[in-house]
């Protein structure tokens, strides 16, 4: 088991790591729309999600994987009402290769983000 960590990518806010590898398999900790600095992405669900995606690309980078090995994806959403939007933007990271995927209405996200995903990705 290896513990995963990049200063591309906002820090742990807990006491976890960005992300574990284990028997060739990476699982990312959940990305929130946090810059690698630690500061919050205010504005739309949509550039909230792209910050999102960005943190993790840096940690599958990290970790010797990339969107194109991600196997699953969760999604956590605040308001079931983004949907829509979220998917627009999942769809330009996703293009061709498609992971499983859930995707869940919470009540909170930590930093009171408006959204949250996590994945795990085959490690090349």
């Amino acid at each position: 088991m290896r513990s995963i960590s990049t200063s591309k990518a906002p820090a742990a806010i807990g006491p976890y790591s960005q992300g574990i590898i284990v028997n060739n398999l990476f699982y990312s900790s959940g990305q929130i729309p946090l810059t690698a600095e630690g500061t919050m992405v205010e504005g739309t669900v949509e550039d909230q999600t792209h910050q999102v995606f960005k943190n993790l690309q840096a940690v599958l980078e990290e970790a010797g994987a990339s969107l194109n090995t991600v196997v699953k994806a969760t999604v956590f959403i605040k308001d079931m009402n983004d949907f829509g939007a979220i998917n627009e933007v999942y769809a330009q990271y996703f293009d061709t290769h498609k992971p499983a995927r859930s995707c869940v209405e919470v009540a909170r996200l930590p930093k009171d983000a408006l959204v949250e995903i996590e994945v795990i990705a085959l490690v090349k």
